[in-house]
């Protein structure tokens, strides 16, 4: 590529809004602040065109500068990152329309995790027994920021996504770029059930299978009432629970849930979600 064509997409690429650009990143916005976003490189708040991480004490303006931060990369990949997933939306002058890009899986890091294995049994209590063979068959991993990768499996245990989460001291989650929750997700189960219990993450439906060992634990990611292969799974005659988080938004959208699939019940966690329930004192 000559200077002057990386010159006229960077001229183009940097109308794409901060927000689209944190969505193709796999970010998720703040649920009580619109103005901020989780992202695999800490919290970071968005006003206009400009942008600050809080955890790294870094800020920018402008979509490059946001992807050259969030994707560790340097000006001409950045360009070129933004003009692969927004070329076809970039005509001159108009605003971008967003484009959902192709599933990244972040890559292995075996070196963290010894600190993924830490997070996990010592500070949330779940077993190694549990944990270990996830690893094994990879669907449990840790990528370079130390971030635990959980793997979203679809129809014939192909990778549709990851949910990420921190295990730093601040708390983070977020989705792989290019996710497709909707076509699977991430669950634990015995070799035989007749229930299956509805979670809003990853380790909430590990936290719930040590709770429930006879029961096949899925992850909804995210709070979400109506998620499309949901009919498959009451297909199977299993009995289906919702099992979200005991506060409004968990019980909203049990609710919903139910109003929409009368098949489904309500089993609600003793404490705010199944990990708590799973690491409160008896």
């Amino acid at each position: 590529m000559t200077f002057q064509e990386i010159r006229q997409r960077a001229g183009q690429v940097r109308q794409i809004p901060l927000e689209a650009v944190l969505l193709a990143a796999g970010a998720q916005r703040d649920r009580h602040d619109q103005a901020k976003w989780h992202t695999a490189r800490g919290v970071l708040s968005v006003t206009g065109t400009k942008f600050m991480n809080w955890n790294q004490g870094i800020g920018g303006g402008g979509a490059i500068d946001l992807a050259m931060h969030l994707e560790d990369l340097g000006f001409k990949a950045a360009v070129e990152w933004l003009w692969m997933l927004f070329q076809g939306s970039l005509p001159a002058g108009l605003p971008p329309v967003q484009r959902k890009p192709a599933l990244r899986l972040p890559a292995k890091d075996v070196r963290n995790l010894v600190r993924i294995r830490q997070y996990l049994q010592v500070e949330r209590g779940l077993p190694p027994s549990l944990i270990e063979p996830l690893i094994e068959a990879g669907r449990l991993y840790a990528d370079r920021y130390a971030n635990a990768v959980f793997v979203l499996l679809g129809k014939g245990k192909t990778p549709v996504g990851a949910e990420l989460r921190g295990t730093g001291q601040r708390v983070w989650r977020g989705m792989a770029p290019g996710s497709r929750k909707d076509t699977g997700y991430f669950s634990v189960r015995p070799g035989r059930t007749h229930k299956i219990m509805l979670c809003e993450s990853a380790i909430d439906a590990m936290s719930c299978f040590v709770l429930y060992p006879d029961a096949w634990c899925i992850s909804t990611s995210g709070v979400r009432p109506n998620p499309p292969w949901i009919a498959e799974l009451l297909r199977t005659g299993c009995k289906v629970f919702c099992g979200f988080d005991a506060d409004p938004a968990g019980e909203t959208a049990a609710q919903e849930m139910i109003s929409l699939h009368p098949a489904v019940t309500r089993l609600r966690p003793t404490h705010h979600d199944w990990n708590a329930v799973l690491t409160s004192p008896p």
